[in-house]
């Protein structure tokens, strides 16, 4: 590129990685590919909290350079962001932030802005919002109750203004602004409707709401969905027509308005197929399939030997045995991660297991709720022995993590050779779990230890914790609608490999027809049958692949660090990430009007 280019991610993991959007932008900002073709990388959220000392407004590994809370003024973009702030009645939180890739040790350092929006002049916004509605078909007076909704819309003015105060939108740079979900989408649109720069506009889709929305609530989950989905692709139909109107549901006019973007990033097959289904207009849009990146770490034998040892290590320590093999989930507690599937796969395991004599452990390491302070963590392994046993109500059990124990606590009363052991805690350490999990534990080592990871999502756009072992010879066990699955087929050329399971819970076997009214009636008595059937057949596989021996184990090594080698960042960058955000620069006003008029909406 002649000019110079500069990128700006609107997302709210821009302090902190909560989740997979976190990963994500650590993976894209260490890349060498990414960094050698963005000149500038800019970070934009509002600004969640003013508590705290200002050393921590931007999270760990930091640099503050300006911030009207706490009086900073070091940078020459200062009297431009008071002019901003003056306008809007906002405040502005500016430095930069450095991640760190930990195998290579590269370093990146975007600079990143933080607006405080909580009494932004009302003007301004409401003007905003009738643009919204003018130009998009975006009806906020539907959602402005909703603080989720109303933050984002507010942020995207005061940023659009922010970018300019520091020079990102000069005449003579590509400067493109990137909506990590919904929640970058109002920015988008603002810079979409700004008329002194030639803004280009990019949705990353790392998941669809609407869809996740529906598969989560329906009973039928992903078997009555994506059956629903193709049927109705077929006949013309989109989720509206199916499943009724969306518009109460802000992330779906939201997600919808990412038709005007230049461009679109789906991180997974089936995240297109989802677009697609949204609304007519998805049909004139350009969407590239943009996988997400794991991690690729390469080990020995002897390493992943003297991790799983301290994982049965642990497994002694609490309950009195060390286990043949150590399986793995590391997961957020929600619906779609389909936890319950992990229990019926065991049940069948269960049985294979005791006839010829081996046993197992499962660490289900998830939690609803924030890190449990080691104090309280000490106290309840001291006093009835968590991690084995639990207690409903803080400090310990949660509703939701309650309700998921239940299903543990009857597994393993019926189970003799394989177990579960349930912490809801983040981290895996000694500090963080306790005096009986080993000294030298530490997180890696339920990754580079485990023999297999469960992933059995019922809704997941990528997946990339599935696949975290995968480097480190572990099999990892995902389901068909987990865009990992889709990547792992695309590199593998549709071959399959040894190291990754995939179990599709889609099929219906006889049990549905080939009418949408029919399929959309599927409910949990039919996802049973269906999941005791498919489990039957993953438990079988599981056992099958497990390594007998050292031999079949380095060979799993060898085997899944190729194949997460090509599944890098690195890879993903130069394939799919840079591709689509030069498609994006290569776009003209002129060629977007034309996208714009035969998407908009009629009013």
């Amino acid at each position: 590129m002649n000019t110079k280019t500069t990128v700006v991610h609107v997302t709210h993991e821009a302090v902190g990685k909560i989740g997979g959007i976190g990963a994500v932008l650590e993976g894209l900002f260490t890349s060498d590919c990414y960094n050698a073709a963005v000149d500038r990388t800019i970070l934009l959220s509002p600004l969640f909290s003013t508590e705290g000392p200002a050393h921590k407004r931007l999270g760990d590994n930091s640099e503050l350079l300006y911030s009207s809370l706490d009086g900073l003024t070091h940078t020459g973009y200062a009297r431009n962001f008071q002019s901003i702030e003056r306008h809007f009645n906002v405040n502005i939180v500016y430095g930069r932030k450095t991640f760190i890739e930990p195998l290579s040790g590269r370093k990146s350092s975007p600079e990143i802005i933080l607006i405080d929006i909580n009494r932004i002049e009302s003007g301004p916004v409401n003007d905003f919002k009738c643009a919204l509605y003018n130009e998009f078909g975006i009806q906020s007076h539907l959602y402005e109750n909703l603080w989720e909704y109303e933050q984002y819309v507010r942020l995207a003015r005061p940023a659009i203004a922010a970018l300019k105060a520091i020079g990102a939108a000069d005449k003579a740079s590509n400067t493109i602004v990137v909506s990590h979900e919904f929640m970058g989408m109002p920015t988008a649109l603002a810079a979409e409707l700004d008329t002194d720069h030639d803004f280009k506009t990019v949705f990353y889709a790392h998941e669809v709401a609407t869809a996740r929305r529906i598969v989560e609530k329906h009973l039928g989950h992903d078997t009555m969905f994506y059956n629903v989905m193709k049927k109705a692709q077929q006949e013309g139909l989109y989720v509206s027509e199916v499943f009724g109107d969306q518009n109460d549901f802000f992330k779906n006019a939201l997600v919808e308005a990412s038709k005007y973007c230049d461009n679109i990033l789906a991180v997974g097959d089936y995240v297109v197929e989802e677009l697609k289904f949204l609304a007519p207009g998805f049909q004139n849009v350009d969407i590239d399939l943009t996988y997400n990146g794991i991690p690729s770490f390469e080990i020995t034998l002897e390493d992943k030997k003297e991790s799983k040892a301290r994982l049965q290590t642990y497994c002694d320590n609490i309950l009195g045995y060390i286990p043949d093999y150590v399986f793995t989930h590391v997961t957020r507690l929600v619906p779609s991660k389909g936890l319950w599937r992990d229990i019926r796969v065991l049940e069948n395991m269960e049985k294979e297991f005791r006839v010829h004599n081996k046993t197992a452990v499962l660490f289900v390491l998830s939690t609803e709720v924030g890190q449990r302070r080691n104090q309280d963590i000490h106290g309840m392994e001291s006093t009835y022995h968590w991690p084995v046993a639990h207690r409903e109500g803080m400090p310990d059990m949660s509703g939701g993590e309650t309700s998921f124990h239940l299903g543990v606590q009857e597994f393993n009363a019926r189970s003799r050779n394989i177990k579960i052991v349930y912490i809801n805690q983040f981290g895996f350490d000694r500090h963080a779990c306790g005096m009986r999990m080993p000294e030298d534990m530490e997180f890696m080592d339920i990754r580079k230890g485990s023999d297999c990871e469960f992933g059995q999502s019922i809704y997941e756009p990528f997946g990339i914790a599935q696949l975290e072992p995968l480097s480190f010879g572990g099999l990892c066990v995902v389901t068909n609608v987990c865009g990992c699955a889709g990547f792992v087929n695309d590199v593998t050329r549709g071959e399959p490999v040894k190291n990754v399971i995939i179990a599709d819970y889609t099929e219906l076997n006889g049990y549905g027809s080939d009418d949408i009214e029919d399929l959309k009636r599927i409910g949990k008595d039919i996802r049973d049958k269906i999941e005791h059937k498919v489990s039957e057949k993953i438990a079988m596989e599981i056992c099958a692949r497990l390594p007998k021996t050292d031999q079949e184990t380095a060979e799993l090594i060898e085997t899944g660090y190729k194949l997460a080698h090509q599944m890098s960042w690195e890879a993903v960058s130069e394939k799919y990430v840079m591709p689509s955000l030069y498609k994006a620069m290569e776009k003209s006003h002129s060629d977007r009007c034309q996208i714009n008029l035969t998407n908009k909406v009629i009013i």
